[in-house]
């Protein structure tokens, strides 16, 4: 595996050191923290491969339509 050396200030070595869990690495802090989220579409995509029945799938839809409005509600 390749590797590079960065330098970080001590405020920056600092909270990277506070996010670290045990038996962690500092690359394994960077790649949990900065990874980007999955999205519920990429959710949803997951699900509908997935074995669950139609109307499992068509409640999971509902909820993350209700999840949606109310996280567009709290950004108002």
């Amino acid at each position: 595996m390749a590797v590079k050396t960065i330098t970080i200030d001590l405020e920056a070595y600092e909270l990277l050191a506070d996010q670290k869990k045990e038996g962690e690495s500092f690359s394994q802090v960077i790649k949990r923290r900065l990874r980007p989220k999955p999205s519920l579409e990429d959710l949803l995509r997951t699900i509908r491969k997935s074995d669950l029945s139609e109307k499992a799938l068509r409640d999971i839809t509902s909820v993350s339509k209700v999840l949606r409005k109310e996280k567009l509600r709290e950004r108002r």
